[in-house]
């Protein structure tokens, strides 16, 4: 339901013209009543029904009928002179840059006009310019309106599906481009990835650094407790280090101190490799692997397939975003 709101209407000095436009949807509307029941007249079954079950309306009709023309001329002479009369006040306020550009922006108030045929229903465009001038005015908010909600939710779902596919498609074209080593491919690595080696090192360098320390520092008694489990796991189903406990007097215990020994070996170096990737000093090592996936451009003229694979799998994944139907996550 549409609500009038006073205080913007009084606040855009626009009374006047928001009396023309009641006055003019009220007139398009009957206008638009008649247009559609004459058609419908103009059947001939539907005559000889009103002929023989409503004669009185088809004697009244009738005159009006093969007259028609005419009595929508009289509504396109209201309806031009309304026109006029919008075209003179804008050239009046300087609206437009030039005094002819008013019925050229204004186009579809005037197909309406033409009085033939499937032109006259294109009346319903000035309807449609009328609200939405008044909703520009914040007189009226269109918005709130159930047939705006109702039109405007399949809008955004066909408009999404539209884009999404095209988009998709786009993709994958990229993709095939990229699998066959087109110069697009050599342009991202050569004019988009390697300018920024020294950018992506320094954000996977912080990346390490903040995932070691999140995941690993307030766990590394746990971890250290696991891993030393599982070389001594490991260790006693070796066959030849099982063999040592066969040795008198001093098998066991070399055995146990071997186990004791190698556990401790793996979860020092386990520990120190996880906190010099917690350390701020891991750019060194970060940049290096960098610069080995990106080399000098120079020194790329081979194919480089694990490039390939990660710049395929980064698209997949937008592919996969873009596919989301989102419009369908409002439905009730």
């Amino acid at each position: 339901m549409l609500h009038i709101n006073r205080e913007n209407l009084k606040a855009s000095h626009q009374l006047l013209w928001f009396i023309i436009d009641m006055v003019m949807l009220a007139l398009l509307f009957l206008n638009l009543a008649l247009i559609i029941w004459d058609s419908i007249y103009n059947v001939t079954a539907v005559q000889q029904g009103l002929a023989s079950h409503l004669p009185w309306l088809h004697q009244a009709y009738e005159p009006i009928h093969e007259q028609f023309f005419f009595y929508d001329l009289g509504f396109v002479a209201i309806f031009l002179t309304e026109f006029i009369v919008r075209w003179g006040y804008a050239i009046r306020q300087d609206i437009y840059d030039r005094w002819y550009f008013y019925p050229f922006i204004h186009w579809y108030d005037l197909v309406g006009c033409i009085p033939v045929g499937s032109f006259r229903f294109l009346r319903i465009l000035r309807v449609v310019s009328i609200v939405y001038r008044l909703h520009q005015y914040r007189i009226i908010d269109v918005t709130n309106t159930r047939l705006y909600r109702f039109l405007n939710f399949y809008y955004d779902a066909f408009m999404e599906e539209l884009s999404d596919r095209i988009v998709v498609k786009v993709l994958s074209g990229v993709q095939d481009e990229v699998r066959r080593g087109s110069p697009l491919f050599d342009h991202i690595r050569r004019d988009i990835l390697f300018p920024r080696r020294d950018m992506l090192a320094e954000w996977l360098s912080r990346r390490v650094a903040d995932a070691a320390q999140e995941g690993y520092l307030p766990n590394r008694g746990a971890l250290r407790h696991y891993l030393e489990q599982q070389v001594n796991q490991a260790l006693k189903q070796n066959v030849e280090l099982s063999r040592l406990k066969y040795l008198p007097v001093v098998g066991p215990t070399i055995q146990g101190t071997l186990e004791d020994a190698v556990g401790d070996i793996v979860a020092t170096v386990i520990h120190q490799i996880l906190e010099d990737l917690a350390s701020p000093d891991n750019h060194g090592f970060v940049s290096d692997l960098v610069g080995a996936l990106l080399p000098e451009p120079d020194d790329a003229s081979q194919r480089d397939d694990a490039l390939i694979d990660l710049v395929v799998d980064i698209i997949e994944a937008v592919k996969g975003q873009v596919a989301v139907k989102h419009w369908r996550a409002r439905l009730p």
